[in-house]
């Protein structure tokens, strides 16, 4: 099959190196130093799922004629992405692989002609150099939405897929896993360091809380994935502070050894914009989270500065607003 992947980023590289390794014709949109290092090198990838090095076309533009369509676009890229890309994408099979709540629906809204299907990638991507990606953490990929049995059906071969009736609960169990992306950002350490400093996993723990208490109001039910149930996030949120760290404490277990930054941390050291507020600020935005409120704030911060605080900085700053908030 001939397939586009818009957003050649750390997920987006994987997934096109995969799919040219099963045998697809797969072309990337990619511009700037990306493009040069696919053109003249290829595009390779390391890590878990093994090494291939990829020759994909990589093009500005995705090109008419495509079979389906994978976008993998930073959230806050996505409308304007698929808008440029509109010619290419439509009427085609599109499916959407981002974080946050909003990507399925963006496609849908500006593709009325294409079945859309939501992703949801689990297994976590570095984006090592131009035209160099590595899997550093193995994890299902899960799908939902109409066309989501004909990307399980083209993923299959490729990568663990699994496809979910609840994405909707799904979108919310990854944005709980998400939220490990945020103290990284701030303090220039890997996930791993973060959970580590006992400080530190204070924080994670109460803006883990505040997002299924938040979900919770607004009558979500937690999708599982990667062993979290809805009975398990909602016996978290109960526990106290205190308690709740054992959760942290297993992500970091299932992680491993090798150093992950997140992709929030990954995005500041490129200088790029993060999607920060499709992060913790979508939690901020669905209901009351004074503590993930304060993480976009810091994230941005570093956004402007290129200045990371300490973990006794964020610690101190976290503690005051939790404790003005809740009284924990």
């Amino acid at each position: 099959m001939r397939i586009g992947v818009l957003g050649a980023g750390a997920v987006g590289g994987v997934l096109a190196a995969l799919l040219d390794r099963a045998g697809h014709e797969v072309v990337v949109a990619a511009r700037g130093a990306q493009r040069e290092a696919i053109a003249s090198s290829g595009l390779r990838l390391g890590g878990h799922w093994g090494s291939h090095t990829a020759r994909v076309s990589a093009t500005p533009l995705l090109p008419a004629g495509l079979d389906l369509a994978i976008v993998t676009t930073k959230a806050q890229d996505a409308a304007a992405a698929i808008a440029s890309n509109s010619v290419a994408l439509d009427g085609i099979p599109v499916l959407v692989i981002q974080n946050g709540l909003s990507g399925v629906s963006v496609a849908t809204t500006l593709l009325p002609n294409s079945p859309v299907a939501g992703g949801l990638a689990l297994f976590a991507a570095s984006f090592v150099a131009p035209g160099e990606v590595s899997v550093t953490s193995p994890a299902p990929t899960y799908l939902g939405g109409p066309a989501a049995a004909l990307f399980a059906e083209l993923l299959a071969g490729v990568l663990p897929v699994q496809i979910v009736d609840n994405f909707a609960g799904a979108q919310w169990t990854k944005l709980f896993i998400n939220q490990l992306n945020a103290l990284p950002a701030i303090t220039g350490l890997s996930v791993q360091q973060c959970v580590a400093d006992h400080r530190l996993r204070l924080v994670l723990t109460a803006s883990m809380r505040e997002l299924v208490r938040v979900a919770k109001s607004a009558g979500v039910h937690f999708e599982p994935l990667q062993g979290l149930t809805d009975a398990h996030l909602s016996l978290f949120a109960r526990l106290p502070l205190w308690a709740g760290q054992l959760l942290p404490l297993r992500f970091a277990r299932y992680l491993g050894s090798t150093p992950n930054p997140g992709s929030t941390l990954q995005s500041i050291r490129r200088g790029q914009p993060t999607e920060i507020d499709f992060l913790n600020g979508a939690v901020a935005a669905a209901g009351h989270a004074p503590v993930n409120a304060l993480l976009v704030e810091l994230v941005h911060e570093v956004e402007r500065t290129g200045k990371f605080l300490t973990p006794r900085q964020l610690s101190t700053l976290s503690s005051y607003r939790r404790t003005r908030a809740s009284g924990d």
